[in-house]
């Protein structure tokens, strides 16, 4: 994706051809990992902006939360992806427990170091919404908003995604063809690993009677024998089944899927 010259690229210098180049880059790596941004409506790219010219241009930070990782390998710098407030509500809220923003946004995160042609180094980091494009500081900084639907404008800014080039050791990378335009739904969350356990039952017991447990004692249980185990992802019964032996491991052969309304 190309750009032509407007007020919203800098000065007339010599760092404006590094700024281009690299702004064409980061926005075709955005435009691979907008897809992995959920929202409501399709997310469309505006045009990126250098740091200096935020306020020129009416580029405003989502108010919501703001996730920065670091980028290394073939370009060294940092990422910062800030999203709006409606979709760490959605994460807070999905039908199997509180979802991080810094785990759901991560695939996005992954993207766009590759399309960029590096890596994420490290893991990404939650931080304060304020002043949060002040972590771009220090290498050649492109801003690129998306907002959602239609709209246009700083009240419609959806997400704002920001990179900040320190170094490169290799490369142009050579990019795929842009991933299908987003859908809104638990498919959303693909990437996002939870964590799944099987329960084969419950009891209560004091703490008298904890500390007085000794190997070979039973701890019995609220459930009968041959009753089906529950099936729990981030601590919400999804699933019923009977265990079973999958080459010498235990397994679930799933027999009910649990309603929402049955949670």
């Amino acid at each position: 994706m190309t750009f032509s010259a407007s007020p919203l690229t800098p000065e007339a210098g010599a760092g404006t051809d590094t700024w281009r180049r690299i702004a064409e880059r980061v926005v075709d790596a955005v435009s691979q990992a907008a897809a992995q941004i959920p929202s409501a409506e399709p997310l469309q790219l505006q045009p990126p902006v250098p740091l200096d010219q935020m306020d020129a241009a009416g580029v405003a930070v989502p108010t919501g939360t703001a996730i920065t990782a670091y980028l290394s390998g073939g370009v060294e710098g940092k990422l910062l992806l800030v999203v709006a407030a409606e979709l760490v509500e959605a994460l807070a809220g999905t039908p199997f427990g509180a979802v991080e923003p810094a785990t759901a946004l991560r695939p996005a995160l992954e993207t766009l170091a590759t399309a960029l042609g590096g890596r994420l180094d490290g893991s990404a980091t939650a931080i304060a919404v304020e002043d949060c494009v002040d972590v771009l500081a220090g290498g050649t900084v492109v801003l690129v908003p998306l907002v959602a639907g239609p709209a246009t404008g700083a009240a419609a800014v959806h997400a704002l995604v920001g990179v900040s080039v320190v170094a490169e050791s290799g490369p142009a990378p050579v990019t795929a063809a842009g991933a299908a335009g987003p859908t809104w739904g638990i498919d959303m969350l693909r990437d996002v690993e939870m964590e799944v356990t099987c329960e084969l039952g419950r009891t209560r017991m004091t703490v008298r009677q904890l500390l007085a447990l000794a190997p070979g004692d039973v701890v019995e249980l609220d459930r009968l024998a041959g009753s089906p185990a529950d099936l729990l992802v981030n601590g919400t019964l999804l699933a019923r089944g009977e265990v079973v032996v999958v080459d010498e491991a235990f397994g679930l052969r799933i027999t009910e899927i649990v309603t929402r309304d049955e949670r």
